[in-house]
């Protein structure tokens, strides 16, 4: 399958020297979502402008649905939508005319049944003769999405999408792009949020200080770096770890009734079943077992701290 979006040894260097983005390369299969996550001035919104033709690259090329995105731009750019971190919004227009006139200037012709259901998704068809002043940030928030997708966009971009809104309106956010997705539209978003990316995205992308660190599918990159713990109750309190158990990775909770047992779970060795018998002859008695996995967040700390 072609990629909807392919960026090749992207990189853009300010007039100040700054150097924003250093060589990235990614692609972007049709209708999957990507998670974008980096700290503040890692690139992010950087690449973002660039693909969507805001921002002039130093190096590299950008194609959109096989378009290049300079020789094609008029193609390319009727084929995004983006919405960007800032509320930049008029303060009189309503938001019926907001989001009809952002359709007219991608030369589409007038929809208004497309538009009267866009608003009903976005829950913005009641707020639809409201001026955009009298609008909550979170229902702003929902304009701007609705302005970006006013033209029927193959691929929409969502920089911090749900920067600022409460957890309510975030999950609402969540499930109208995986509406979106459903009906073929291929997503692109930046978050802080580490829950966001974990609980909508495809795969997750991590940038850090310009770089492309790695991009994969979050599930097997959750299984290839994430670390597992074994947490071992005891049936008694221990007030330090036996003689016989020391040569082991364990940790002891503060309550003493705790062995926490952290491995790898692609080692084909990880020592689980020695450990147990290690403990049942050391004279302990086991009262629960459970597993814990390492979350997203973890992992993204980890790696961005280790290239840093």
């Amino acid at each position: 399958m072609q990629p909807i979006v392919s960026v090749s040894n992207l990189s853009k260097i300010y007039a100040s020297g700054h150097q924003a983005l250093k060589r990235v390369s990614l692609d972007i299969a049709p209708g999957e979502i990507l998670a974008l996550l980096g700290p503040n001035g890692a690139g992010k919104t950087t690449l973002i402008s660039i693909i969507c033709g805001i921002v002039n690259a130093s190096e590299g090329s950008v194609t959109v649905g096989g378009h290049d995105i300079v020789s094609g731009y008029r193609v390319t750019r009727g084929m995004i939508g983006l919405v960007p971190q800032e509320l930049t919004l008029g303060a009189f227009e309503t938001v019926w005319n907001t989001v009809n006139f952002s359709r007219g200037l991608f030369g589409k012709k007038p929809a208004p049944d497309y538009i009267e259901q866009l608003l009903k998704t976005l829950s913005l068809w009641d707020k639809k003769d409201s001026p955009l002043m009298a609008l909550s940030g979170g229902m702003k928030r929902r304009v701007l999405i609705g302005k970006a997708l006013s033209h029927e966009p193959t691929v929409l971009f969502l920089d911090e999408p749900t920067a600022g809104v409460d957890v309510e309106l975030r999950k609402d956010m969540w499930a109208l792009v995986e509406r979106l997705r459903k009906s073929g539209v291929t997503i692109i978003l930046t978050t802080h949020y580490i829950e966001e990316a974990e609980a909508i995205a495809d795969r997750v992308g991590v940038i850090s200080n310009g770089e492309l660190l790695l991009v994969e599918d979050k599930k097997a990159l959750m299984h290839k770096l994430g670390k597992r713990q074994l947490i071992i109750e005891l049936d008694a309190p221990l007030s330090q770890i036996p003689e016989t158990l020391v040569s082991w990775p364990l940790e002891l909770s503060s309550d003493g009734r705790q062995l926490t047992y952290t491995y790898d779970p692609l080692n084909t060795d990880t020592g689980l079943s020695e450990l147990l018998q290690a403990i049942s002859q050391s004279g302990l008695l086991i009262k629960d077992l459970q597993t814990t996995q390492s979350s997203l967040e973890e992992i993204f700390v980890s790696l961005v701290s280790t290239k840093s």
